[in-house]
């Protein structure tokens, strides 16, 4: 049952603990140790290995399933490196404020590199579970002991040692640990049905966008078009000085440049950028991660935007024949690229750029449905979208929950008995 705490409390970081619990140390609970980097140079210590080997990015704050890499029965034979069993509970030491702190469990024996500390508990007395989720909800205190004092914000193993710990009974270690596993099992099979529909989105943008599936009703024939046949180029002054000056990320869309780069980048002189308004396109030809040929995206979060005139920007001739909604899921998904593939000149990439040409860019063909089939697409993807969005918003809901329920359970301020 779970029940208000009904003893007496004292002081213990800024909040109150019961008098029942008692403060400690890492190290007068666990063992900490850390592993190795085995010498990359010895292909023999990584090639065809099959021996997980944890490093800072397998952590997930979570079960630690699997791993990017593996190494050698060798490379565990040849130097210093360890298998550390299941449960073991790893603690990001490098990596600045964003790694410090980050941890995982084992799910299964794993090695680890040099910049994790592995705590090894007695299970009698700790759960695993339970001191995963205390130092996941703690993990802000590793910032007030690197922040005043290193130029260089890591931790070391002696740190991890004497992290604060409430050793609290066992039983109600293992209660409180019962209970946020459910709701972690509840995060996690959230987050697996969003998975599965995003790949169902995929399925749907690879073969109703390309014409390989047809809904059903729908037989006309898709025709081969240019760009300009379909759109007219937007080279709008900012005659009036609107200052929304923005940035098309290739992962967010149209962003206020303060808000993406923290400040304006934008000339003083704002009036000769391109004015773009709501529902046009603009091309963005810079090249990122998963958009190698640079990004298209549409205008949906302002009235108005002011861009650079290094973008492409246009918008649709006719909109009783040709569908926005259809046109936007057509960019993101990238189907421009094999065109782009041949037009863009190599030599724009050293800067950062890919050197196509509105001209060339116009030119591009493209093979589209009818309006009739461009809406009916658009409502079917924009239907998987929405359903994405909505299992996204329950996860953050899931977690928020979570924490809240961590910050009662780990504090007493609700004390949780009887439940194992």
């Amino acid at each position: 049952m779970i029940k208000e705490n009904d003893i007496t409390t004292k002081p213990f970081y800024n909040t109150t603990i019961p008098s029942d619990w008692k403060e400690v140390r890492i190290k007068d609970i666990g063992k900490i140790t850390s592993g190795t980097t085995p010498l990359r140079s010895n292909m023999a210590y990584h090639r065809n290995g099959i021996i997980p080997w944890v490093k800072t990015t397998d952590l997930n704050n979570s079960m630690i399933v699997h791993t990017e890499e593996k190494i050698s029965e060798l490379a565990l034979k040849e130097t210093s490196l360890r298998i550390y069993p299941k449960d073991t509970i790893l603690v990001a030491m490098y990596g600045g404020f964003n790694q410090i702190g980050r941890t995982g469990i084992l799910g299964m024996g794993a090695t680890i590199n040099q910049a994790l500390s592995a705590i090894s508990v007695n299970n009698n007395e700790t759960d695993p579970i339970f001191l995963l989720n205390w130092l996941n909800a703690k993990v802000g205190l590793w910032k007030n002991l690197t922040g005043s004092s290193r130029k260089d914000p890591n931790i070391t193993s002696k740190d991890v040692g004497d992290f604060p710990f409430l050793k609290i009974p066992i039983t109600e270690q293992r209660a409180i640990a019962q209970i946020l596993s459910l709701m972690d099992t509840a995060i996690v099979k959230n987050n697996q049905l969003t998975a599965k529909k995003e790949l169902q989105k995929k399925w749907l943008i690879q073969n109703l966008l390309t014409g390989k599936k047809r809904l059903e009703g729908f037989k006309v024939e898709w025709k081969e078009v240019t760009m300009a046949n379909l759109f007219e180029r937007v080279t709008r002054k900012n005659s009036e000085v609107n200052s929304n000056v923005v940035t098309i990320s290739a992962q967010r869309g149209f962003v206020r440049q303060t808000d993406f780069f923290t400040k304006s980048i934008a000339s003083e002189i704002i009036d000769n950028y391109f004015l773009v308004e709501k529902g046009e396109f603009c091309y963005n030809k810079s090249y990122s991660n998963g958009y190698p040929w640079g990004a298209t995206k549409r205008l949906n979060d302002f009235d108005k935007a002011v861009v650079t005139t290094l973008y492409i920007c246009f918008r649709l001739k006719n909109l009783q024949k040709s569908s926005g909604d259809f046109f936007e899921q057509y960019f993101e998904a990238n189907l421009l690229d094999r065109g782009l593939t041949k037009i863009a000149h190599e030599g724009g990439r050293a800067h950062g750029l890919l050197n196509v040409t509105p001209s060339d860019f116009f030119s591009l063909k493209i093979t589209v449905p009818n309006f009739e089939e461009q809406t009916a697409i658009a409502q079917v993807l924009q239907a998987a979208d929405k359903e994405i969005q909505l299992l996204k918003a329950k996860t953050e809901k899931l977690r928020e929950q979570k924490k809240g329920m961590m910050q009662v359970l780990l504090t007493g301020k609700i004390r949780v008995k009887n439940i194992v």
